[in-house]
């Protein structure tokens, strides 16, 4: 049995080797790929080409395009706006893919632990697959949500606008970019972080590196801070049953 995961870059990515690890744990002979891709127009393909396969993760920049190649989608995933992971179901006239959303999972486990009281607002930094998945997530625990962007639409922020009373009234801060991930680790959004307190919990879902220079700097004010290795984990283990079920 085969599995993977797509998207673009993939360098950073220890998704191999998380399921890798876990096929030696089970005693299974499955393999695990990274399939860099492009563009998503590459995507059918790619399926075509890969009979083996009976999965996929999906990471950037693709986990909301690729809903588009999908032939069901999990309402879950449908309500978020973005997927995370495909089931292949193959037949001898037909393949089958439903889109799942495991990040949602993954997310939630691991900020509840983080969560007190005061959270009552939050600022996402980005508006991509990955925060479209943080977006649901915290409304569904009653947060309100503001979105950051670099170029912000209706109802959106720029980072330009982010002033110091923005920065206290919003206590919870999640970071859904790709800005600061391996091997460009010293890149790091234009944020007021002397804004930051000690009442401030940030997340950064980056976990290649372990500390990003934005919760590095987070950190300098006293800052919560945690990255997104447990979320990866968890997705993963959400995206094997997955996977598995019939």
């Amino acid at each position: 049995m085969s599995y993977g995961i797509i998207g673009k870059p993939l360098s950073h990515s220890f998704s191999k080797t998380c399921f890798e690890q876990k096929f030696e744990q089970l005693g299974l002979q499955n393999s695990y790929h990274l399939f860099e891709m492009e563009s998503v127009s590459e995507f059918p393909k790619l399926i075509q080409a890969h009979s083996e396969l009976e999965g996929l993760n999906v990471t950037m920049p693709y986990k909301s395009s690729v809903m588009d190649f999908l032939d069901e989608i999990d309402s879950e995933a449908q309500e978020a706006g973005a997927v995370n992971v495909i089931k292949i179901f193959r037949t001898p006239n037909k393949t089958f893919l439903k889109g799942y959303n495991t990040d949602i999972y993954g997310f939630s486990q691991s900020l509840k632990p983080l969560l007190k009281p005061e959270h009552r607002h939050a600022l996402v930094l980005g508006t991509g697959g990955a925060a479209k998945a943080v977006s649901y997530i915290l409304k569904r625990f009653g947060i309100t949500v503001q979105a950051v962007s670099r170029y912000p639409q209706a109802e959106q922020l720029g980072y330009n606008d982010l002033n110091d009373s923005t920065i206290k009234r919003h206590l919870l801060i999640i970071q859904a970019t790709p800005v600061g991930m391996y091997p460009n680790e010293q890149d790091v959004l234009p944020f007021p972080f002397s804004s930051l307190t000690p009442q401030h919990c940030c997340y950064d879902l980056i976990y290649n590196p372990a500390k990003t220079e934005f919760l590095r700097r987070a950190e300098v004010y006293g800052a919560v801070i945690k990255n997104g290795m447990e979320m990866l984990h968890l997705q993963a283990e959400r995206a094997w049953e997955v996977w598995r079920q019939e």
